[in-house]
Protein backbone atom coordinates (compact mmCIF):
# COMPACT_ATOMS: atom_id res chain seq x y z
CA UNK A 1 0.00 0.00 0.00
CA UNK A 2 1.35 3.23 -0.31
CA UNK A 3 -0.07 7.31 0.41
CA UNK A 4 -2.25 7.49 -2.50
CA UNK A 5 -5.34 9.22 -1.58
CA UNK A 6 -8.47 6.44 -1.68
CA UNK A 7 -12.28 6.73 -1.90
CA UNK A 8 -14.66 5.18 0.71
CA UNK A 9 -18.29 5.23 0.73
CA UNK A 10 -19.53 6.58 3.80
CA UNK A 11 -21.55 3.19 3.77
CA UNK A 12 -18.20 0.70 3.16
CA UNK A 13 -16.13 2.90 6.18
CA UNK A 14 -18.93 2.24 8.72
CA UNK A 15 -19.59 -1.21 7.64
CA UNK A 16 -15.85 -1.60 8.03
CA UNK A 17 -15.11 -0.07 11.23
CA UNK A 18 -17.84 -2.51 12.78
CA UNK A 19 -16.00 -5.79 10.59
CA UNK A 20 -12.33 -4.85 12.46
CA UNK A 21 -14.38 -4.31 16.04
CA UNK A 22 -15.72 -7.28 15.30
CA UNK A 23 -13.14 -9.43 14.11
CA UNK A 24 -10.71 -8.21 17.24
CA UNK A 25 -12.59 -10.49 19.43
CA UNK A 26 -12.66 -13.26 16.76
CA UNK A 27 -10.43 -15.23 14.49
CA UNK A 28 -8.51 -12.24 13.07
CA UNK A 29 -7.57 -10.93 16.82
CA UNK A 30 -3.94 -9.74 16.49
CA UNK A 31 -4.13 -9.83 12.83
CA UNK A 32 -1.61 -7.42 11.02
CA UNK A 33 -4.21 -7.19 8.25
CA UNK A 34 -6.81 -5.28 10.78
CA UNK A 35 -4.36 -2.46 11.54
CA UNK A 36 -3.32 -2.31 8.09
CA UNK A 37 -7.34 -2.23 6.93
CA UNK A 38 -7.73 0.35 9.74
CA UNK A 39 -4.71 2.33 7.91
CA UNK A 40 -6.69 2.49 4.43
CA UNK A 41 -9.45 3.83 6.18
CA UNK A 42 -7.79 6.44 8.37
CA UNK A 43 -6.37 7.94 5.00
CA UNK A 44 -9.14 7.73 2.95
CA UNK A 45 -11.25 10.87 1.92
CA UNK A 46 -14.89 9.55 2.62
CA UNK A 47 -17.63 10.32 0.34
CA UNK A 48 -21.79 9.51 0.30
CA UNK A 49 -22.53 6.64 -1.86
CA UNK A 50 -23.77 8.78 -4.42
CA UNK A 51 -21.26 10.92 -5.08
CA UNK A 52 -18.46 8.23 -5.08
CA UNK A 53 -16.90 8.31 -8.69
CA UNK A 54 -17.45 5.05 -11.05
CA UNK A 55 -14.05 4.21 -11.50
CA UNK A 56 -13.47 3.81 -7.78
CA UNK A 57 -13.08 -0.10 -5.74
CA UNK A 58 -15.71 0.10 -3.79
CA UNK A 59 -16.79 -3.30 -1.48
CA UNK A 60 -18.62 -5.69 -3.71
CA UNK A 61 -16.91 -4.29 -6.74
CA UNK A 62 -15.86 -6.63 -9.64
CA UNK A 63 -12.83 -5.82 -11.14
CA UNK A 64 -10.16 -6.67 -13.54
CA UNK A 65 -6.41 -6.19 -12.36
CA UNK A 66 -3.14 -6.64 -14.20
CA UNK A 67 -0.07 -8.11 -12.68
CA UNK A 68 2.51 -5.93 -13.65
CA UNK A 69 5.40 -8.30 -13.90
CA UNK A 70 3.78 -11.27 -15.41
CA UNK A 71 0.64 -9.44 -17.72
CA UNK A 72 -1.68 -11.63 -16.60
CA UNK A 73 -5.36 -10.05 -16.18
CA UNK A 74 -6.80 -11.18 -13.02
CA UNK A 75 -10.72 -10.71 -11.87
CA UNK A 76 -11.56 -10.27 -8.76
CA UNK A 77 -15.18 -9.35 -6.68
CA UNK A 78 -13.73 -7.24 -3.33
CA UNK A 79 -16.59 -9.08 -0.45
CA UNK A 80 -16.64 -9.25 3.37
CA UNK A 81 -15.50 -12.52 4.60
CA UNK A 82 -18.00 -14.35 5.34
CA UNK A 83 -18.48 -13.74 1.41
CA UNK A 84 -15.14 -15.25 -0.04
CA UNK A 85 -14.62 -17.61 -2.00
CA UNK A 86 -11.25 -17.94 -4.04
CA UNK A 87 -12.66 -20.20 -6.46
CA UNK A 88 -15.26 -17.78 -7.44
CA UNK A 89 -12.60 -15.19 -7.14
CA UNK A 90 -14.17 -13.47 -4.19
CA UNK A 91 -11.48 -12.05 -2.55
CA UNK A 92 -12.35 -10.78 0.83
CA UNK A 93 -11.41 -7.48 2.23
CA UNK A 94 -9.37 -8.75 5.29
CA UNK A 95 -7.22 -11.04 2.64
CA UNK A 96 -4.00 -8.71 1.90
CA UNK A 97 -5.23 -8.29 -1.78
CA UNK A 98 -8.53 -7.14 -0.45
CA UNK A 99 -7.20 -4.13 2.01
CA UNK A 100 -4.64 -3.46 -0.62
CA UNK A 101 -7.21 -2.72 -3.77
CA UNK A 102 -10.33 -0.99 -1.75
CA UNK A 103 -10.31 2.68 -2.82
CA UNK A 104 -8.17 2.65 -5.84
CA UNK A 105 -8.94 3.91 -9.30
CA UNK A 106 -9.12 3.02 -12.75
CA UNK A 107 -5.26 3.27 -13.97
CA UNK A 108 -3.92 3.09 -10.67
CA UNK A 109 -0.85 0.54 -9.52
CA UNK A 110 -0.99 -0.73 -6.27
CA UNK A 111 1.34 -2.84 -4.11
CA UNK A 112 0.35 -6.08 -2.34
CA UNK A 113 2.78 -8.34 -0.38
CA UNK A 114 3.06 -12.41 -1.11
CA UNK A 115 5.07 -14.69 0.51
CA UNK A 116 7.98 -14.46 -2.35
CA UNK A 117 7.88 -10.75 -2.16
CA UNK A 118 5.38 -7.90 -3.82
CA UNK A 119 3.05 -8.09 -6.44
CA UNK A 120 2.55 -4.62 -8.50
CA UNK A 121 -1.39 -4.87 -9.80
CA UNK A 122 -2.62 -2.38 -12.27
CA UNK A 123 -6.64 -1.80 -11.95
CA UNK A 124 -7.61 -1.92 -15.72
CA UNK A 125 -11.27 -1.70 -14.80
CA UNK A 126 -14.54 -1.94 -13.12
CA UNK A 127 -16.88 -4.50 -14.48
CA UNK A 128 -19.45 -3.63 -11.73
CA UNK A 129 -19.21 -1.06 -8.73
CA UNK A 130 -22.47 -1.12 -6.83
CA UNK A 131 -22.98 2.75 -6.28
CA UNK A 132 -22.54 3.13 -10.28
CA UNK A 133 -25.37 0.70 -10.52
CA UNK A 134 -27.67 2.04 -7.79
CA UNK A 135 -27.21 -1.00 -5.37
CA UNK A 136 -26.40 1.41 -1.91
CA UNK A 137 -27.53 -1.55 -0.02
CA UNK A 138 -24.84 -3.94 -0.68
Amino acid sequence: MNDKNIHITELDRQRLIDLILDAKSGEYRGSVYLEKLRGELDRARIVPPQEIPDDVITMNSKVALRDMDSGEEETYTLVYPENANMAEGKVSILAPIGTAMLGYRIGDVFEWEVPAGKRRLKVESILYQPEAAGDYDL
